[in-house]
């Protein structure tokens, strides 16, 4: 009686999940053969997204974050899609001493998106937002260094949360 084994029932039970798992139509998001609705391929789709300027030197990390994340480095194709996004920056101050002083703060970013398409209709949108932290000291220059290596990080997470969101509404729909 096989079934009275621990370990066929085991295996029996983990090769039926595999056949019932075979054809469900799973397919990664960033694989090299992913493709959108329409059947071009997703990694073409997000290099066709054109990033607008963005103001300030956060919102410039962003836009190079999110241009390097789409092309790889390479030459971006002929826009077909068009990303507007806003920013807003605030920092949290976090462990406020008696005397008032902030031994710690969380730069916040906040990101609003639109992808607009090549009619000039917007076909997406959505928010993204990310929080580093960072300690403050006596020295300007550490704060100053911390606040930066705080932005820069805040940016790289914005930028892989739309990224990510762009990816999955064009593999789904465009």
């Amino acid at each position: 009686m096989w079934w009275r084994s621990p370990a066929l029932s085991a295996a029996a039970l983990v090769a039926v999940a595999a056949l019932g798992l075979a054809g469900c139509g799973f397919q990664p998001l960033y694989g090299s053969n992913t493709t959108t609705a329409s059947g071009a391929r997703l990694s073409e789709a997000m290099a066709s997204v054109d990033v607008t300027p963005i103001p300030g030197r956060v919102g410039q990390k962003l836009r190079n974050e999110l241009i390097f994340a789409n092309t790889g480095g390479g030459y971006a194709p002929e826009p077909r899609y068009t990303l507007k996004i806003a920013i807003r920056e605030r920092v949290i101050d976090q462990l406020v001493r008696i005397t008032g002083d902030a031994r710690g703060q969380v730069y916040q970013l906040e990101a609003s998106y639109k992808l607009v398409g090549a009619d000039g209709k917007v076909i997406y949108h959505g928010s993204a937002i990310s929080r580093a932290p960072y300690n403050r000291f006596q020295e300007i220059f550490a704060n100053v260094r911390a606040r930066y290596d705080a932005e820069n990080r805040a940016a790289r997470t914005i930028a892989e949360s739309i990224r990510t969101q762009l990816a999955a509404f064009l593999a789904t729909s465009a």
